[in-house]
C-alpha cells in the first residue's frame, strides 16, 4: 500500500523529491533549482541562471537570487513539520552580496534558526562553487495547523 502525500511528514516529502520518487515543483522548471539533499531543518539545492533570468542591464535579476532562498528558507522549515501540517513565507529580507553569475552551478542551503506552534525562522545561503557568498537571507514562515 503506498502513502499519500497527506500522510507524509515534511521530511518524507522532500526527501522523495530529492530522491526522484516525487515529481519536483513546477518552479523548478523557471528557476532551474534542483534539491540535492533534505534533513532535518536542513536543504540543500544547486541552481543555475541562465539568459531567461537577466535584468535590463544584462545581469542575472536580483528576483532570480530571492525566489531560489524563499525556496531553501521554506523547505528548510518543511523538513521540521509533522503530517498534514502547511507553511507560508510571511517574510523574506533578502541580502545581495555579490553579483549573481549566468550559466554557473550555485549552492544554495537553508537552515531553520527557529520553530514554534505558530511561526518559523529560517535562513538561507547561495554560493558558488569556490564557497563565495552571493546572497544571503532570513525568512519567517507561518506554520498552518489545520
Amino acid at each position: 500500500m503506498s502513502t499519500s502525500i497527506a500522510e507524509m511528514t515534511g521530511l518524507q516529502i522532500l526527501q522523495a523529491m530529492a530522491a526522484g520518487k516525487l515529481p519536483a515543483p513546477s518552479i523548478t522548471q523557471t528557476m532551474p533549482m534542483s534539491m540535492e539533499e533534505a534533513a532535518e531543518g536542513y536543504v540543500k539545492f544547486t541552481a543555475r541562471a541562465d539568459e531567461r533570468h537577466l535584468n535590463p542591464l544584462g545581469g542575472v535579476h536580483g528576483g532570480f537570487a530571492a525566489t531560489v532562498l524563499d525556496s531553501v528558507t521554506a523547505c528548510a522549515v518543511h523538513t521540521t513539520l509533522e503530517a498534514g501540517v502547511g507553511y507560508s513565507t510571511v517574510d523574506l529580507n533578502v541580502k545581495m552580496v555579490k553579483p549573481v553569475p549566468r550559466n554557473e552551478t550555485l549552492v544554495a542551503e537553508g537552515r531553520v534558526l527557529h520553530v514554534s506552534r505558530t511561526i518559523a525562522v529560517s535562513e538561507g545561503s547561495i554560493r558558488n562553487a569556490e564557497g563565495v557568498l552571493l546572497a544571503h537571507a532570513t525568512a519567517t514562515c507561518v506554520i498552518i495547523r489545520r
